[in-house]
């Protein structure tokens, strides 16, 4: 049995990226990389199919999922990015042998997700949920920690971290004031860990 899917014979390739769009063919595919790969394969493959006018109607998107994460550094709100799935490439293509062919052999690709190395197509579901992951929050702070206030009327008071709500941006806090212990809620930005 061959390696190669599909039949190209079904139906004939699309003239332009508006059939494309239209073909009951077109689905997403998931393709595995080298560890660290995941850039490389994605500027090469584009570069492969913007030279190739007949590629250009059977890859229609080529994507690395990312998610945005919002982490808290010593008390800053920092956004970064980061691969969702490590050492994956998602492709929206066509499928036919050529364009099997340009994908797997792309240098970096070990292969499709897929059984025998031969793709699957996500569901739209799969492909939206890889695609649009919801954002995360991270903080250098912990549940318990001690640490400093370093804004507003408590500046300089050094405080034990109750609750922590990413999502608002806020951190409840243990407070004693005049030998009474109360909870206060502080933006998260107005705390640092005490090191």
């Amino acid at each position: 049995m061959s390696n190669i899917p599909g039949n190209d014979q079904e139906l004939r390739e699309p003239r332009s990226r508006e059939e494309a769009e239209a073909d009951p063919r077109l689905h997403w595919y998931v393709a595995h990389t080298y560890s660290g790969y995941e850039n490389k394969v994605l500027d090469t493959l584009k570069k492969s199919v913007e030279n190739s006018e007949r590629m250009k109607n059977l890859i229609l998107d080529i994507r690395i999922p990312v998610q945005e994460v919002e982490e808290i550094r010593k008390g800053k709100r920092v956004k970064t990015s980061r691969k969702v799935y490590p050492s994956y490439v998602m492709v929206r293509m066509i499928w036919t042998t050529e364009s099997w062919y340009l994908v797997r052999n792309t240098r970096g690709v070990t292969g499709f997700v897929g059984p025998e190395s031969k793709p699957v197509p996500l569901s739209d579901e799969d492909a939206q949920r890889m695609l649009n992951p919801i954002s995360e929050n991270k903080s250098d702070i912990a549940i318990g920690q001690e640490v400093e206030v370093i804004n507003g009327n408590l500046e300089g008071i050094k405080v034990t971290v109750q609750d922590i709500d990413l999502a608002r941006g806020k951190v409840t806090v243990l407070v004693t004031l005049l030998g009474r212990e109360t909870t206060v809620e502080l933006d998260i930005e107005d705390v640092r860990p005490v090191e």
